[in-house]
């Protein structure tokens, strides 16, 4: 098998797809607020896109690479339990990610969900060796922290408990930055191909989200799910949590990961924008500052990087 060719820089057909992929990511957020409304409960929703999700996998594998390929994916590593774990922290991100999106609003989750590189840059400033904070990193979590700043007073000044929402999808934010320093301190969840870190954390994380839905007593009102609320579930398992993915390692594959990771501050905007134009919300003129902040934070904190291996492994297996 020829492998891919690589890129040291993006190119416009890299550029397009990166900008496809964050329009994508964005619109998740406006994917869970609608199937919750359509009668899907959001433990339930988590655990079902975890399903589908891996079951997409398993089966692309197997179209790809036959029965040996499914059963490499499938056999024991050496890392079940390192991968136990960010299966455990997969799912403790949607445990609060999915009931927050119902207490406030997409322009707001997005904002919120999208802190997650800066959890990440200080969790491997004190895990990892080689991997400290520079002063720039350091000056994008500034303007990262002011920029949520802006956004709980916003949340304050509006009323009600929209707050409770952005408290519950910033902690989901700070699960998903730990599942990505988990997997950049573990030697052994390094050493394995993203296609089986990612089931990992699918397959790991389902029973976990399905158990909790069971807790809640969601799992009887499967039933009362609406034909809208299915089609946005199936966008959820279909085109985020296994099409994107799966695009986002043909790119790590390509092109420096680092400079990939730099076009993320583009998914808070698609978002927002989507909560504004599907879902008729309002943006603040003091949320579409924070945005600006968190946005030009992301920037700074996904600064340029070794395209390394170990750096596109851990970035490329918890996209949101």
């Amino acid at each position: 098998m020829t492998s891919p060719v690589r890129h040291d820089r993006i190119d416009t057909r890299g550029a397009a797809i990166l900008v496809m992929l964050c329009a994508l990511w964005g619109m998740t957020q406006v994917a869970m607020k609608i199937t919750g409304q359509e009668g899907i409960p959001p433990l339930l929703q988590a655990g079902l896109r975890s399903v589908g999700a891996a079951v997409l996998l398993c089966l692309w594998v197997r179209l790809r690479g036959g029965k040996g390929a499914l059963g490499a994916l499938l056999a024991p590593d050496g890392a079940f339990w390192p991968g136990m774990g960010i299966a455990v922290l997969f799912a403790g991100e949607f445990l609060f990610l999915f009931p927050g999106m119902l207490l406030t609003t997409a322009s707001r989750g997005v904002l919120f969900v999208y802190t997650a590189p800066f959890w990440v840059a200080g969790g491997v400033h004190l895990l990892v060796p080689g991997e400290r904070m520079t002063a720039r990193q350091a000056l994008g979590l500034l303007l990262a922290f002011a920029g949520i700043a802006l956004a709980v007073s916003d949340g304050l000044s509006a009323g009600g408990g929209q707050w409770q929402g952005d408290a519950l999808v910033l902690i989901g934010a700070a699960f998903w930055g730990l599942t990505t320093v988990a997997l950049r301190s573990s030697p052994r969840l390094m050493a394995l191909r993203p296609q089986k870190v990612l089931f990992y954390q699918l397959a790991g994380s389902a029973p976990l989200l399905l158990a909790a839905a069971a807790l809640h007593d969601e799992l009887p009102r499967i039933a009362a799910g609406s034909g809208l609320g299915w089609l946005w579930l199936g966008y959820q398992v279909g085109i985020v949590a296994f099409f994107s993915y799966l695009t986002w390692f043909w790119l790590i594959a390509r092109y420096p990961a680092g400079r990939l990771s730099s076009f993320t501050f583009l998914a808070p905007l698609f978002g927002m924008l989507a909560g504004a134009l599907v879902l008729d919300e309002h943006v603040s003129a003091l949320l579409a500052g924070a945005l600006v902040f968190v946005g030009c934070g992301i920037k700074l904190v996904n600064g340029p990087a070794p395209a390394r291996r170990v750096v596109a492994v851990a970035e490329g297996t918890d996209v949101p």
